[in-house]
């Protein structure tokens, strides 16, 4: 069994959108949509339903908890009056997470997806929400169409993220080689493979266990994924990521 998690919306189809979104990427994890209200005789009104999120919440608790994410005010005040109503067994496992509902849903369903406990999933999930530097999106979209009247973002002086860390290191480069590159799937495959190595990883600069850094790359076709490890799992997990980005994600050239 794995964390599952509840998606609570005034859309129905909002709700329903980001399960199909987050399932993508953690196929063997409950997500149960808890979207719009109405009696079930006629389609959904925008609003949110107390019956349908505590419905929700039976269907996503396997034993392991349940992650609770949601979208507007009124939908944080429905789900806190279900878990008033519920049982003390049932309640201990239950999270309301303080994160955004789409970037929380994808990084906590891949979390999840990876056997992590409750509180990780949380903190995933709550942990999602990035930065994105707009000339990062190139080639998809041009530096001076994405970021219009901004000059072209000054060299990094930095250096490695893993700079001066104890232990083994590994490093290794590739290029893209898939059609669509590192999109949403790809970086929910190589955060799942790394989450559980004993390595601090980087894939170009950002943390390569979290799904929502890789996937704020916007690395397309043809560009270059740079690995650094450290640690006693580092040859390891450059081997990982150098094996997936080869094998193009399984995805078609």
């Amino acid at each position: 069994m794995s964390v599952g998690l509840v998606i609570v919306s005034h859309s129905e189809k909002i709700a329903e959108g980001v399960v199909e979104l987050a399932g993508q990427m953690a196929p063997d994890v409950v997500l149960a949509a808890a979207g719009g209200t109405g009696d079930g005789t006629g389609p959904a009104r925008i609003g949110t339903s107390f019956d349908r999120v505590q419905a929700a919440i039976e269907r996503a608790d396997g034993g392991d908890g349940v992650v609770v994410l949601t979208d507007l005010g009124s939908a944080v005040m429905t789900a806190e009056m279900v878990l008033e109503f519920l049982d003390p067994g049932a309640r201990e496992r239950v999270r309301l997470a303080q994160a955004a509902l789409v970037e929380g849903a994808v990084a906590a369903a891949v979390q999840a997806q990876g056997g992590s406990p409750l509180a990780d999933v949380v903190r995933a999930a709550e942990g999602a929400v990035v930065s994105l530097r707009p000339e990062e999106f190139e080639p998809f979209v041009t530096h001076a169409a994405a970021a219009p009247g901004a000059g072209p973002p000054a060299p990094s002086s930095a250096g490695s993220a893993l700079e001066g860390e104890p232990g083994p290191t590994a490093r290794g480069s590739w290029t893209l080689p898939n059609q669509m590159g590192l999109h949403a799937r790809p970086a929910a495959t190589l955060a799942t493979g790394l989450t559980d190595l004993d390595a601090e990883i980087t894939v170009n600069g950002v943390d390569g266990k979290s799904v929502m850094l890789l996937m704020s790359l916007g690395l397309g076709q043809g560009r270059t994924v740079t690995v650094e490890a450290v640690g006693p799992d580092a040859q390891a997990a450059v081997d990982f990521v150098g094996r997936e980005v080869e094998a193009g994600f399984g995805e078609p050239a």
